[in-house]
Order: structure tokens, then sequence, then C-alpha cells
């Protein structure tokens, strides 16, 4: 197995970790940006050595820092996304709290980034990060203000725009998850937008009097398309764990019945093999209650379904058997190309862990790092 890259975004900074899989000799590196929040750290896997990095500072704002060297030095994006001064339906302009999610474009556009922020907002990038203009097909959509849950606060930590899915078969097709809003489809390039929510429960909501669906207002958490089988999606919601084929209906499966009863099915990361569309990886979460949004029980397990979520197998070897209340946040679970795949996940608490049995036998990696924001994978490492 040869070196591994992993890239550690967290609430004070960046690292990078590398070593060999297994239990070879890892090097901890960093921080970069230390003592700003750094809500996604990417890898482009069309351009070795290139990254882009969500970068927030409390005195200077958000922005998005570029590195050409595989993250040895780095540089701010001239213009990075911000909301044209246009009124809203309040009388007030939005402005960016926080770029909150990073994706690369298409491969056949090697320069095209797309970013999601908080408040809710869609940006798309040309040159490679250095300017951004924002998707006004959806930031200034009709019906945007009201998708997004008009000025509600959104989830606990702000609204965001994330998931930002480019389907690898098709650069005019993407996906994006609003939390509050749902998921949204274009197959124009950003052109045109339609909700992508049926099926989905809506538990927060009363029922409606004549007893149909929300068409948006849900709450998505994570939503993953399988990078060869464009049918397949997936997607860890407020209210569950889902399933879609797009070739037989777009409406979504509740798969999260099938965890157990006393698990739920709450949670924020999902994973899907790189070339298997039947095999995911989810971190449930307690959602009962005050949702405290903890490991439950304080028992820390990933749940592997290897038929398409008809059935899960309990993954814990090597984690804390009791007393452990981890928090696993979306971008915060990773996998990567190798056989068998490796995956790695990172904690409030400022852990990485890593398998490389594709979730059977877990080890510790780092520790003590801040509050872990997320974790990625660099191709081809």
């Amino acid at each position: 197995m040869g070196t591994q890259t992993v890239l550690v975004g967290t609430r004070k900074g960046a690292w990078v970790l590398e070593g060999k899989g297994g239990r070879g000799t890892r090097e901890l590196k960093g921080p970069m940006h230390l003592g700003s929040v750094v809500s996604h750290y990417v890898a482009d896997p069309r351009k070795p050595s290139y990254q882009l990095m969500s970068v927030g500072s409390g005195h200077l704002g958000p922005s998005i820092f570029i590195s050409c060297d595989a993250g040895v030095s780095w540089s701010e994006a001239p213009k990075p996304p911000a909301f044209a001064p246009v009124a809203t339906e309040t009388g007030e302009g939005r402005t960016v709290d926080h770029v909150f999610w990073l994706t690369p474009g298409h491969d056949s556009a090697p320069d095209v980034w797309y970013a999601g922020t908080s408040p809710q907002g869609l940006f798309r990038s040309d040159d490679a990060g250095n300017t951004w203009q924002e998707v006004t097909g959806l930031n200034h959509h009709a019906d945007f203000y009201q998708w997004r849950g008009g000025d509600k606060d959104g989830t606990p930590d702000g609204p965001k725009l994330h998931s930002i899915i480019v389907d690898p078969s098709n650069y005019k097709h993407l996906i994006v998850g609003m939390s509050g809003g749902g998921i949204f489809e274009s197959f124009d390039e950003g052109g045109t937008w339609k909700p992508l929510n049926k099926g989905v429960a809506m538990d927060f909501y009363p029922p409606k009097d004549d007893g149909s669906e929300y068409e948006y207002g849900h709450d998505p958490h994570c939503i993953v398309m399988h990078p060869l089988y464009n049918n397949r999606l997936y997607h860890q919601n407020h209210c569950g764990l889902y399933r879609m084929d797009r070739d037989v209906s777009d409406v979504w499966q509740r798969i999260g019945d099938n965890m157990p009863k006393d698990v739920g099915d709450i949670g924020f990361p999902i994973l899907v093999h790189p070339t298997d569309p039947d095999c995911i990886w989810v971190f449930p979460m307690d959602g009962s209650g005050l949702w405290p949004r903890t490991s439950p029980d304080g028992k820390p397990a990933v749940y592997c379904s290897r038929d398409g979520g008809a059935s899960f197998a309990r993954q814990h070897n090597g984690f804390p058997t009791s007393q452990a209340w981890w928090t696993v946040k979306r971008q915060c679970m990773a996998v990567d190309g190798s056989s068998p795949a490796s995956l790695f996940l990172g904690n409030t608490q400022g852990q990485v862990w890593a398998s490389y049995d594709e979730g059977n036998n877990w080890q510790c990696l780092a520790s003590d790092l801040p509050h872990i924001y997320s974790i990625e994978v660099v191709p081809g490492s």
C-alpha cells in the first residue's frame, strides 16, 4: 500500500497527515492558518498538488486560499464568494458568513470549482478558485427565499449549502443540499433548478391538512452520488437515511428503517464505496430527545451496508467501548480508492481514525487536534 495523504480542517487551522497504510509510521504536518476556522480543505483530483481551503477569520472574514504546491505555500483568492448587493424580501442584502463546502468541477473543465456558503448560496469559479461568481439561477431563483426557509437561522451552526455534486457523466447535471431547504437539482449547469425531496420525512413540521408531502423545507445532512453509477444516490437526513435509484424512480426510499432500532438512522456523514454502489458507511448519532448528536450510549461505531441498505453491520473494533461521546460532522468521513478501501473519520474531540480493511478494524492516527470540521483524502495518494 502506498503513501496516503489525509487533509484535516479544524476549528483552529489545518493539518496534513501522511503515512503508509496499515500500521506504518505517520507524520502530522502543520498547522496552517492557525487560529482560523477551516471548514473544508480539498485537493483537486484533476491537478496534482493543487488544493483549495475555506478559511474564516474573525478579523478578516471568510475567504478561500489556494495552494499550487500541495500546501507548502498559500495565496488568497482575489475575489472570494460574495453575494451581490441585492435587497431581499426583508430589505437587507445577504452577507457570506463562511464558505462551508468546496467541490471541484467536472473533469472536462479543469479550472471550474463550486462553493457552498452560509447562509445558503452557490458560487462558481472558472479560474481555479481565484475569482467567484454567484450561480444566479439558484441564488436568485424566484422561490429561493421560500426554499431556504425565509429568515430562519437554519441549523445550530447556521444555514448551509453543502454536498455539491457534479455528475461525472454529465457536467451540466448538478445536485446540492441546503440545510435547511432540502435537495435541489439542475440539468443545465445551474441555470434552472427543481426540488428533489419526494419521499423524505419532515418530522419537525406539522402534517399538511391535505396529507401531501412538503416539496421543500427539509434538512439534508449529506448527499452522495456513486462515481461510476450516477443513477444511485444516498443521503443522510435530519429525518433518516435514504436511497434513490434514478433509473427506477425520483422518490427517496428510507433504508434507515433497516438500521437497529436502538441505534436509529440519524447522523451526518455518509460514504459510498468507490466501485460498489451497494456498499455504504454511516456513523449514526443520537437523534432522540434534545438531539445530543453524540454516539448512542457513548459507544461509537460505523455501520456498513453491502446490499444497498437492506441490512447493516456494526463496525467498531478498535473504538472505545464506553463513555466516548463522539460527534462526527458531515465532512468528517472519507474513503480512498485502494483495495481494500481505506476509511478515515475525524471527530469533534480532535481525533483522526482510520480503517484499512473497509471498516472492520480501526486505529487512531492522531489526537489532541482542535475540533475537526473536515477530512479529505488526496486522490491517488
